[in-house]
């Protein structure tokens, strides 16, 4: 009796876990967090299941199995690349990264910079200080083109183009700044981005919901490209919303959708929070994950290649 009752207190909060996975439900700011360690509960229900199996609770351990293989189904195709459309337009190397307070390494992020070719970078938690250790860095002499909104208390955020920005009226309503730009690219191709910092679900989840749904919708207009940190992962049916809208992930388009970005610790378990999200006519090429010492977040690379 005692092994049934101990299996059943582990098997109920995975049961509900899965339960609002696969229904789409995000819940409160708890259930929200705990839907980001989904990739994790797959594995613990994998261990319950067979643990259940082993001291013969048979019908324990056949519903978490079960259970447990319909959450590996929706987590499996982040790890397998997408078909990609075969693109000959301009290619855009885009960076984001969280800068933690402008506690992030200003001459690491210009290396990446430069390292990567890097076409535009979104950068969030961006306050005066930052922004004039990234000037010292270098940064504004290799992508010269800016628009930034520094704010204190880590509300700040901006974008730096190697090409001409024309800026567009801020993503709002917003707790962070969210500054958003037209890139003027070669040949007179054009497109849109968006440097991303949506609130955490742990802070205020109904505002976390209501700034991710303000988020542009890709169109056939402009192509689209949404960069930075959502506080959000795959597991959120608030971001699958936001890719419902005409976006890909460009991790996921790769196969690369577990790589985690935040924290750059062991605790608490790193997810993958941070995303470049672009227009589904946009061919995803190169995808990766880079640090930037003294920031809590990675940053998140991408190569991509719009249409012609």
């Amino acid at each position: 009796m005692t092994v049934t009752v101990l299996l059943l207190v582990a098997a109920v909060p995975f049961a509900l876990l899965v339960f609002l996975r696969l229904t789409g439900i995000d819940g409160n700011r708890h259930t929200a967090a705990a839907l980001a360690l989904s990739p994790y509960a797959a594995v613990a229900g994998m261990l319950l299941g067979g643990l259940a199996l082993v001291v013969r609770q048979w019908w324990i351990g056949a519903v978490v199995l079960a259970l447990t293989v319909a959450l590996v189904a929706v987590l499996l195709p982040r790890m397998l690349p997408d078909g990609q459309p075969a693109n000959d337009g301009a290619v855009l190397r885009v960076l984001a990264t969280n800068l933690y307070f402008s506690n992030g390494d200003a001459q690491r992020v210009v290396d990446h910079v430069r390292d990567n070719q890097i076409d535009v970078l979104a950068l969030s938690e961006l306050d005066s200080s930052g922004v004039a250790a990234l000037a010292d860095a270098g940064l504004f002499s290799v992508p010269p083109h800016q628009a930034l909104r520094a704010a204190d208390y880590g509300s700040g955020s901006g974008l730096v183009s190697r090409y001409p920005l024309e800026e567009l009226p801020p993503v709002e309503p917003s707790t962070f700044e969210q500054p958003r730009a037209l890139l003027h690219l070669p040949g007179g191709a054009t497109a849109e981005i968006v440097a991303v910092h949506a609130c955490p679900p742990t802070l205020d989840v109904d505002d976390w919901r209501t700034e991710l749904a303000a988020l542009p919708q890709a169109d056939d207009a402009a192509v689209r490209i949404l960069a930075g940190d959502f506080n959000a992962t795959l597991d959120h049916a608030a971001l699958r919303r936001v890719l419902s809208a005409g976006y890909h992930d460009a991790a996921e388009q790769r196969g690369n959708g577990f790589l985690p970005t935040w924290p750059s610790g062991l605790y608490p378990p790193p997810v993958t929070i941070d995303h470049v999200l672009a227009d589904q006519r946009v061919e995803v090429r190169d995808y990766r994950v880079l640090n930037v010492p003294g920031s809590d977040h990675d940053a998140v690379y991408a190569e991509l290649a719009l249409p012609g």
